[in-house]
């Protein structure tokens, strides 16, 4: 490594604060912000006419959505890296590449070989050697700094070359020593293979490659030591960011806000086939608490076609909310493959040891990719029920008792099949339970002590439903901090038809 010497309250409007949340834990968004108003609703937030964009102000968005997205990523993201990836061989840039860089090495090796030896391209690459190992240091390693300059020094290099005076050996092994002072533990058996090394041409491409490696040991060093600034400083960091996109892209919010209004219509439509109180003025128009309103368009998002875009101040967060849609699809269904065994076997299944565990590995096994499009959920599901009738069997047997009879197995199997039909009740049963839990998760006080019951039905899949409640509600509460003040320009427009503010203001929204 480098050497040195809100959540928005039930109130008036004005009143709408912020929440306080906690980072997640975890690709980049494909979602680009562009000035295309006819592509996008126009935003009813807006009452002046749209601007004009230029390309520049455009293409300032992209980067601040790129700075945006990325240190979002490195700050929520503990495992997030760097990885060196190399072309694949047979796409058109992976061919190229390898017929660019052979053509150089044949060159490199064609020269050395001459008499008098050739060292033009030797030189050059030396220079480029040079060059990546400064810029591994910081700027106190004075010494060092000095000492490679010294050795690698071009214009002596071409001095000795006039008089065939060049030893690339020793300039390659000088390299390998400064590579073994500068380079992290993990490089040490690289450094190895390279002292290792005699034919001097394989020798200088190693040691390109392993400086490859090197500077993306480099870039992850930093983004390390990068983490916990960002970490302490991403909210505002965030708000900031989209604050110039917003002022760069004038319609960035367009998508969020038909986002709010979808979910302001859902309300409306639940709260109207409430029955009335005695007493209600069945005339007066419902009011809704903007916190309901956020919350209610949260849990769409674990229903999202995540083909279509997601809202503009969602989209750092994109990948890890399909994430979690996927995974809850996948424990939706083996809930639901419980609950039917359970109403069929109950009896029958009392006594074996750990069956819960048993069907929760079968279900898992067969269902995986079940979220790609080739994916037939149905003969999975066949798959499943045959596979516990097998199981079963195999515990009763073993207890000399009788097996499952073929009417018992061929309605187990058929009920279980049944879930891919539309408005299957237990289906409809175990999806409502489990939003029923999500919702009271985003109640929840921030941050809360402990979690709220789990309903029935979800007994079997508790322990993966409530991993996953609290890495949504980290991204739901952190997002909440985030863009609060955003929302509250919006909601205040939609639910109290006040005028939107214009910049947000941080300390104004949280007064």
């Amino acid at each position: 490594m480098p050497l040195s010497d809100d959540q928005i309250s039930d109130s008036d409007s004005s009143r709408l604060s912020e929440s306080t949340a906690s980072s997640s834990d975890s690709e980049f968004s494909r979602q680009s912000f562009t000035s295309d108003s006819s592509s996008k609703p126009s935003s009813p937030a807006s009452t002046s006419p749209p601007k004009v964009v230029t390309f520049d102000e455009l293409m300032a968005a992209a980067r601040n959505l790129s700075n945006l997205t990325l240190a979002h990523e490195i700050a929520v993201n503990e495992n997030f890296c760097m990885k060196h990836v190399d072309l694949p061989q047979n796409s058109l840039e992976g061919r190229v590449k390898k017929i660019v860089h052979k053509a150089f090495w044949d060159l490199l090796e064609s020269e050395l070989n001459e008499d008098p030896p050739e060292y033009e391209h030797a030189i050059k690459l030396f220079e480029e050697i040079k060059e990546i190992l400064l810029s591994f240091l910081t700027p106190g390693a004075n010494r060092i700094r000095n000492q490679i300059c010294e050795v690698l020094d071009t214009d002596l290099i071409r001095q000795q070359a006039e008089h065939n005076a060049v030893d690339v050996h020793g300039l390659a092994s000088y390299v390998i020593n400064t590579m073994g002072k500068l380079c992290a533990p993990v490089r040490d058996d690289d450094i190895k293979q390279l002292k290792a090394t005699d034919d001097i041409v394989e020798l200088l491409r190693q040691i390109l490659h392993v400086l490859d490696l090197m500077k993306m040991d480099m870039v992850n060093y930093t983004i390390q030591n990068l983490r916990p600034h960002l970490q302490r400083n991403l909210v505002d960091y965030e708000r900031t960011k989209f604050q110039e996109i917003l002022e760069e892209t004038p319609n960035a919010l367009d998508l969020t806000t038909e986002w709010i209004k979808e979910s302001i219509k859902d309300e409306l439509s639940s709260v109207s086939c409430e029955p009335s109180s005695p007493g209600a003025d069945s005339s007066s128009k419902p009011k809704l608490s903007p916190t309901l309103v956020l919350n209610s368009g949260y849990l769409k998002l674990l229903q999202w076609d995540y083909q279509k875009t997601v809202p503009e101040t969602l989209v750092t967060d994109e990948a890890r909310l399909q994430e979690l849609k996927e995974k809850l699809n996948q424990l939706k269904i083996i809930a639901c493959v419980y609950l039917i065994t359970n109403n069929i076997l109950g009896a029958t299944i009392v006594g074996l040891p750990d069956f819960p565990d048993k069907l929760k590995r079968i279900s898992a096994a067969l269902l995986e990719g079940m979220n790609t499009k080739t994916f037939d959920l149905k003969e999975s599901l066949n798959g499943i029920g045959m596979q516990i009738c097998i199981e079963v069997n195999r515990s009763l047997t073993e207890r000399d008792f009788p097996t499952l009879n073929t009417e018992m197995q061929n309605n187990l199997v058929g009920q279980i099949c049944s879930i891919t039909q539309e408005e299957n009740p237990i289906s409809s049963l175990i999806d409502k339970r489990i939003q029923l839990y999500l919702k009271s998760l985003l109640t929840l006080p921030v941050p809360h002590k402990c979690m709220p019951t789990m309903p029935g039905g979800l007994s079997v899949i508790q322990a993966e439903i409530e991993s996953i409640g609290s890495q949504y509600t980290n991204i739901v509460n952190f997002n909440k901090q985030v863009y609060g003040p955003f929302y509250a320009n919006i909601l205040r427009k939609l639910l109290f038809c006040e005028a939107p503010m214009g910049k947000v203001e941080t300390e104004a929204s949280t007064n």
